[in-house]
């Protein structure tokens, strides 16, 4: 944090944002590689370098890189505004090509399971499409999230333990041989729990009132490992559950976006989501901690 905090390598506030942000102005940012660093440790001593986990690992670095990347062009040319959208949305198509040739390679089905109904959907090739919006929607709904002190990362903290407790479910239950066990599950648990350990570890000194922020490099690379996770642990429809919080946040944006373009009003003080609490004077840790409890909740009922 004192090297970043030296190195002039501070957040850039939106003048559009909540009035109250202005006091964040130079707070260290891409804090993420805090987060990243301390996954990547863990998980290359401790896997077994299954493609399944490698490639969850790579969509997580793949992620942070683009995060980073906007990070450095925010400080550098020290404005709010960072990689546009459309080279952000060609960057993780780059990544969902490769995510897809790995999941071709593995021969896993075109098709995609519905939970409870018991159907198995058949989507041919549009399930490459499918995966794009799987990983670019993880990875910006995660970034919509980051407006608050310790509202991401905790969020993302709780989806992570959902998938990780998933994937040694999916490993203990593989076989009674140990042995014999699945060891691709036990790679996404191990990676998982490298990745919350480091959450934790940063969400110390993001607590409100934040030390440092972990900057679009954090939270593109937590939205891409659970992008990554659904892919690769086939429980893709489970992830509208599992980042719920995420989903809730862009779609208050979308919604904001069409209501004002065609009917001139908005349906929210101020988007994303949690920018309208805190424009009805909610404190900033009140809708941190009642956002946990909600991702709490949608992560049990996955």
């Amino acid at each position: 944090i004192e090297f970043l905090r030296r190195n002039e390598f501070g957040q850039m506030i939106r003048e559009e944002g909540p009035a109250g942000h202005a006091v964040k102005q130079g707070t260290p940012t891409a804090g993420g590689l805090m987060v990243v660093v301390s996954m990547t440790v863990p998980f290359l001593a401790l896997s077994h370098w299954t493609p399944e986990g490698l490639t969850v690992f790579g969509v997580t670095l793949a992620c942070a890189a683009i995060g980073f990347v906007d990070d450095y062009i925010k400080v550098h040319h020290r404005r709010s505004l960072g990689l546009s959208g459309r080279w952000k949305l060609l960057l993780l198509a780059g990544i969902t090509f490769g995510v897809g040739l790995v999941v071709h390679d593995l021969d896993f089905k075109t098709s995609v399971y519905v939970p409870v109904l018991d159907w198995r959907v058949e989507l041919a090739f549009a399930f490459y499409l499918f995966l794009f919006l799987i990983l670019a929607g993880a990875a910006n709904g995660a970034n919509l999230t980051d407006g608050i002190d310790g509202l991401a990362i905790g969020v993302g903290i709780i989806a992570l333990l959902t998938f990780t407790a998933i994937n040694v479910f999916t490993y203990i239950r593989s076989s009674q041989v140990a042995t014999e066990r699945d060891l691709a599950a036990l790679d996404q648990a191990i990676l998982g729990a490298s990745l919350i350990g480091g959450a934790i570890g940063f969400l110390w000194y993001n607590a409100f009132p934040a030390e440092v922020f972990m900057g679009d490099t954090g939270s593109m690379a937590i939205g891409g490992a659970l992008g990554g996770f659904a892919i690769m642990s086939q429980s893709e429809l489970l992830l509208l559950l599992i980042g719920g919080i995420f989903v809730i946040e862009a779609l208050s944006v979308i919604l904001q976006v069409a209501s004002f373009k065609y009917w001139g009003r908005r349906i929210f003080l101020m988007t994303p989501i949690h920018h309208h609490f805190e424009m009805k004077a909610w404190s900033e840790t009140k809708i941190m901690v009642r956002f946990w409890i909600m991702a709490a909740i949608l992560c049990a009922g996955a």
